[in-house]
């Protein structure tokens, strides 16, 4: 347990922080970008020529992309990947494809551009977020319990964290293919059973209102949104405290006179 300030302020005395990976994390985008033009092109050539601009257009607004940035509530920023297959096989109905047709064809094209498991293969080189490492390590020498909870598949999370030697502060994960998945509020209720903590003594760290709406959902006790992780800020709602960088959040070594915020 220890006491969590907020450029300054103490804002809890907290057993567990819960992370976000893509975006909080991880700087995905410039991967994440790549593997979502990847997926466009290859939907492209299974139309006819015709039909190949209405379906770059749709799936751009599908997957977030505006020119060389990702919208970070666009589905390729935030959705699984079961969900962002699913957006891609709506978008090949719109264009007269019928749903057998449109679910194989985006089943082939999610295989054609998984280089590994699922979407995480992109964060086996995704860089960590500015500052994170010294966060970690204050965290985890403080006795914090350290989690993860993100819509990637168990394998990306693993290859990030491993990447960048990070796994030793991690106690646990929470996954897309744990259940439910996020944003279900049931999934902080599961992992916080998981890892021996209550949602009441942890604080969510996100980068999008569906995980901060989800944390506050479970009760827990602090939700913050982490703005850094994407060129273009994340559209949070006013009322969610926001760090803008990880020095803002720091680990108070001694339990403050005056009493904390919880």
């Amino acid at each position: 347990m220890a006491f969590l300030a907020l450029r300054g302020e103490p804002i809890g005395q907290l057993d567990a922080v819960l992370f976000d990976k893509d975006g909080t994390l991880s700087h995905s985008e410039p991967l994440l970008t790549r593997l979502a033009r990847a997926r466009i092109d290859l939907c492209e050539a299974r139309v006819a020529p015709e039909r190949r601009l209405q379906v770059r257009e749709l799936l751009e607004r599908a997957y977030g992309l505006e020119g060389d940035r990702l919208h970070p509530a666009g589905t390729t920023a935030v959705a699984s990947r079961s969900h962002n297959l699913i957006s891609t096989a709506t978008v090949f109905c719109q264009v007269g494809l019928g749903w057998p047709e449109a679910l194989r064809h985006s089943e082939e094209v999610f295989r054609c551009t998984d280089a590994g498991p699922g979407e995480g293969q992109t964060a086996a080189v995704a860089l960590p977020t500015h500052g994170l490492e010294r966060l970690l390590a204050e965290l985890d020498a403080a006795g914090v319990v350290i989690g993860v909870i993100s819509n990637d598949q168990p394998a990306g999370i693993e290859r990030f964290l491993r990447a960048h030697q990070l796994q030793h502060h991690i106690r646990g994960i929470w996954s897309a293919d744990h259940q439910p998945a996020k944003p279900d509020p049931g999934a902080v209720h599961g992992f916080c059973r998981q890892l021996g903590v209550e949602p009441a003594a942890c604080a969510l760290i996100g980068d999008a209102d569906s995980d901060l709406a989800m944390a506050q959902a479970a009760g827990v006790a602090v939700a913050l949104g982490y703005l850094s992780g994407w060129l273009t800020p994340p559209p949070l709602e006013a009322h969610y405290p926001r760090i803008h960088h990880w020095s803002e959040l720091t680990v108070l070594p001694v339990i403050p006179t005056n009493g904390s915020a919880a």
